[in-house]
């Protein structure tokens, strides 16, 4: 595997593997490779989670829900839950068009392994999808430096000053 992309956030490095993809409403993406592939090769299993990005500003996730069970079909954007952390409440929201698959309910019951492991047991679903929103680790980190001014004001709440 390559060495990780690094966005610094402030004084704080957030890694990006480069193995991976990445979604604009900051999750990772990893590819699966199901059998059920062969039969539609367009359609993806993908599992999900959270780039370091999302686990830097959340800081300690303390609380998951979710909205939506398997089997259901989502539409990118889409509301399917939501999370509580020392830092943040947010909603979360579908990273792509597709059929939710799986949760991991291991985070249920605990939801520190997104702290712990953000790339790998914390991981969050999986869902089929075609993926083409998708961006690569490069194009995620340049995405990030468009958007870190922004996100700057709105952490010390000076977006509207």
């Amino acid at each position: 595997m390559s060495e990780p992309l690094v966005f610094m956030m402030g004084e704080f490095e957030a890694l990006f593997p480069t193995d991976r993809m990445y979604a604009k409403n900051h999750m990772w993406a990893r590819r699966k490779n199901p059998k059920s592939e062969i039969r539609n090769p367009k359609l993806k299993t993908w599992r999900f989670g959270f780039a370091a990005y999302a686990v830097r500003l959340l800081q300690d996730v303390y609380f998951l829900d979710w909205n939506i069970d398997p089997n259901t079909a989502l539409t990118e954007g889409q509301e399917i839950g939501a999370i509580e952390s020392s830092k943040a409440e947010s909603s979360l929201y579908s990273p792509l068009t597709g059929q939710l698959t799986v949760l991991n309910d291991t985070l249920m019951h605990d939801p520190s392994g997104i702290n712990v492991d953000k790339y790998g047991a914390g991981w969050l679903f999986e869902m089929q999808g075609t993926g083409e929103n998708l961006l690569s680790a490069d194009e995620y980190v340049q995405h990030l430096e468009a958007v870190w001014e922004v996100t700057q004001k709105t952490i010390k709440g000076q977006l509207n000053k």
